[in-house]
């Protein structure tokens, strides 16, 4: 049975340090910050006596009410007379600022296993006002719900740094929370514990720990979207839906100009592990929201041949190829960047596929195992 960092320290509270009951708290976690029996982990730290007195919500909120790109507001936390404060897209001021209210950071939030999924990129902020209030950070561990072996994609070039991405880590970096904290920390000068679990191993999807799963944002809804997610996130920076605004966000992708024989295409390639389905849906927000648009379904048929990342290559690049036209990128933001190249971590993807090259070609010299990560590994 998998204990989590959470879990093993509402049984042993000794396991935060020497300073513990004397200490002030400080918690940053969501909705899926639970205990196995589901009590939320504010509720749970509490009855273990450990003496919190803020709470600091992510992307999404503390109660994950928030959809992408946004936050809820600070306010009283009603179930447990805490205080919550809003980290999301605050400065470097208001951060330390928030810190400064406590002794001890504690961190216990879910990820997906992606860079661009931003709960690990507030966990690093936290640690950098952290080492400027010369406050202490504790990140209680969680597992990756797409397994701990598979890495995909390439590390992200400092130039493109961003919230959905703000380290050089590979696009599927195939680390837990805190075997990415380790990681981070080796550049940053905070005092770090890390409150391993026990009985996880690497090969374990999120349905095979023996845990509940409670999805960690609003349009993460499955274990088998976590599963698509590293490469169909790339469809964000594209002018095609990813399925927001749907019951299956990131597993349908389609657009108003899409027809039959992008699906005929992706059969025809022989893509391992995957099995693709021709579906028309009308997302009801987000890109193309009302319209009825036509495209495909991911239905994962093997985890241990499928390759998110490549699958997604193969699949814009059928989609420039059959419509040269219609199809297109996410328009830049103000600053003249492309979302995509944020999410991919440089411009080399939407070059490649405006070019007409083989987008594959660029995962040749992209990391293959946990090995990028070094002696930040926790787990065998």
């Amino acid at each position: 049975m998998i204990s989590t960092g959470l879990a093993r320290v509402c049984a042993d509270p000794g396991l935060l340090g020497p300073s513990w009951p004397a200490a002030r708290f400080g918690l940053v976690t969501n909705h899926g910050g639970v205990l196995p029996d589901l009590t939320p982990s504010a509720v749970a730290l509490r009855a273990a006596g450990v003496p919190l007195v803020a709470l600091f919500g992510p992307e999404h909120g503390l109660h994950g009410t928030a959809q992408a790109g946004g936050g809820e507001s600070s306010t009283v936390d009603s179930d447990t007379g805490l205080p919550v404060y809003n980290t999301y897209g605050v400065s470097r001021a208001a951060l330390d600022e928030m810190v400064s209210t406590v002794d001890v950071v504690l961190c216990d939030v879910p990820d997906a296993g992606t860079r661009c999924y931003t709960y690990v990129w507030t966990m690093a902020d936290l640690m950098g006002a952290a080492a400027r209030t010369g406050r202490r950070f504790v990140v209680l561990d969680r597992p990756n719900p797409i397994g701990g072996v598979a890495v995909e994609g390439p590390v992200l070039d400092p130039a493109y740094t961003s919230f959905v991405g703000r380290m050089p880590v590979p696009l599927r970096h195939g680390l837990t929370v805190a075997e990415l904290a380790r990681w981070l920390a080796r550049d940053r000068r905070v005092s770090l514990t890390v409150v391993a679990m026990t009985g996880w191993q690497r090969h374990l999807y999120g349905d095979e720990t023996g845990l509940e799963w409670v999805m960690p944002s609003v349009n993460l809804p499955t274990v088998d979207t976590a599963v698509v997610y590293p490469g169909a996130v790339l469809f964000e920076g594209t002018n095609l839906s990813e399925g927001r605004g749907t019951t299956r966000p990131f597993e349908l992708i389609g657009a108003p100009y899409v027809d039959g024989r992008w699906v005929a295409a992706l059969r025809s390639a022989g893509l391992p592990g995957v099995a693709f389905r021709d579906v028309r849906f009308t997302p009801m927000f987000g890109k193309h929201a009302g319209t009825v648009v036509r495209g495909v379904q991911l239905h994962v048929t093997d985890r241990s041949a499928f390759a998110p990342v490549a699958v997604v290559l193969e699949m814009l690049r059928l989609l420039r190829a059959l419509y040269p036209v219609e199809f297109g990128w996410r328009p830049a933001g103000q600053d003249g960047r492309h979302h995509i190249d944020l999410l991919w971590g440089s411009d080399n993807l939407r070059r490649a596929v405006d070019a007409d090259a083989d987008p594959a070609e660029l995962l040749a010299v992209a990391p293959k195992d946990v090995s990028w990560a070094g002696d930040a590994l926790l787990y065998e």
